[in-house]
């Protein structure tokens, strides 16, 4: 059980890019998702503002996104990196476990990351998170450099938008074409 203080609210940027950004797709009905929120227990209050200033986690969540895009089950995780190189230790092991158990009932699970130097989004396939994973794992490095991330998969914003739809449309097509030579 962890501890909740402010450095939850590092991601407070990109989460509300993805609410605005989500909360439009399902006005237009091009999608329904919906952010899952972490479970809390209020330990301390202040009481002046009425504000939380000490809790602790309920249990591990699994990912910050879920919904379904056009029929199509999706789930996400959103990073924010200050960093032109993430460290794969902001991606828990019950977020894989969970990510490969939605991906093996059929769902699209990804990570979402705002690479804010460069001010980039970037889709990441759970395919591409499992190969840096599974590089670590074998002893390599602990993260993956923004140079090596696939060209396709880079998102700019559109209209206030992050083009999440893009990325999804993306990684169909690229599984379908895996299929294709199998």
């Amino acid at each position: 059980m962890g501890t909740w203080n402010s450095r939850g609210l590092r991601g407070s940027f990109l989460e509300e890019q993805i609410n605005y950004t989500i909360d439009r797709y399902r006005a237009h009905r091009m999608a329904l998702i919906q952010k899952i929120p972490t479970p809390i227990t209020p330990v301390d209050f202040d009481k002046e503002t009425r504000r939380i200033t000490l809790a602790y986690f309920d249990h591990r969540s699994t990912v910050d996104y879920v919904g379904a895009v056009q029929g199509v089950p999706v789930c996400f995780d959103a990073k924010e990196c200050a960093e032109l190189t993430f460290p794969l230790a902001n991606v828990h092991e019950h977020q894989v476990e969970f990510m490969r158990d939605f991906e093996a009932q059929g769902g699209v699970a990804f990570l979402l990351i705002y690479f804010s130097p460069v001010q980039i989004y970037y889709y990441m396939t759970f395919r591409e998170m499992m190969r840096f994973i599974e590089r670590m794992r074998q002893g390599g490095r602990k993260s993956f450099r923004f140079e090596e991330l696939s060209p396709g998969y880079f998102l700019r914003e559109k209209d206030s938008l992050i083009p999440i739809l893009e990325g999804i449309s993306a990684d169909l097509q690229e599984r379908e074409e895996e299929d294709d030579e199998d």
